[in-house]
């Protein structure tokens, strides 16, 4: 059973991973003709808030974490990309700097397709175009819906929101009742639900102690995905 059945999931995921699935031949030759595949090691930063975009980029295999850094240091987790999704061409689209940063969140391997191209393919390609406004369209509806979670929602919440939402991207090989592991250090994880790490160490705490999950060192194995959707509390 698909958690679709019984959670709105995709009212909090992005769908970027459908740009480049079976596009047409001929666009996906234009957009890879001088593409480059690099590996990232966790934490390496992919691209970074205000430097101009030079290109986009596929994440192969791995994930990365979209941020923006305050004024005095602190890092917000925007999003968690996952394995076939495409990041960093809304700045290309906007004519503009990036207007976040990426860093792997693991160990990755990302494909990089030069700005020239990614241009070249827009302007040939109707089906790459209609993709990419129905991406962004429901990209702006995820982020409402975020926003709304900041303010409205407490830290219990949020936490056990993001869990669901990251089990779903941390799912490898799943089968129905299969554990799955979130691989999330504290502090990326408190960075993601907009709260102090003590906050989340405290709250990881009381799911534990209500069967909710389990802790292996820094994963995390959700056991009870029914109950983070009760605690969520989302209507």
């Amino acid at each position: 059973m698909s958690i679709r059945e019984f959670f709105p999931i995709d009212k909090w995921d992005f769908k970027s991973e459908s740009i480049l699935a079976d596009l047409p031949e001929k666009d996906f030759e234009i957009l890879m003709t001088n593409k480059s595949e690099h590996t990232y090691k966790k934490a390496d930063v992919i691209f970074r808030e205000g430097a101009y975009p030079s290109g986009i980029f596929y994440i192969n295999m791995g994930k990365v974490k979209k941020y923006k850094v305050d004024n005095e240091g602190r890092e917000h987790i925007i999003y968690v990309a996952n394995t076939g999704e495409l990041i960093g061409y809304h700045a290309i689209l906007s004519e503009d700097r990036y207007p976040d940063a990426a860093a792997a969140l693991e160990d990755s391997v990302i494909t990089f397709i030069p700005k020239e191209d990614f241009i070249k393919a827009l302007a040939q390609s109707t089906v790459l175009n209609q993709r990419l406004l129905k991406t962004l369209s429901h990209e702006f509806a995820v982020l409402a819906n975020s926003l709304t979670l900041l303010t409205q929602k407490s830290v219990r919440e949020r936490l056990a929101l993001q869990l669901i939402i990251l089990r779903e991207k941390y799912k490898v090989n799943f089968s129905p009742g299969m554990a799955v592991e979130i691989n999330m250090s504290r502090e990326d994880l408190a960075n993601l639900v907009g709260t102090a790490r003590e906050n989340v160490v405290r709250v990881l705490t009381e799911f534990k102690e209500d069967k909710i999950l389990t802790t292996k060192g820094r994963k995390i194995i959700v056991q009870d995905v029914n109950k983070l959707i009760r605690i969520a509390n989302y209507k």
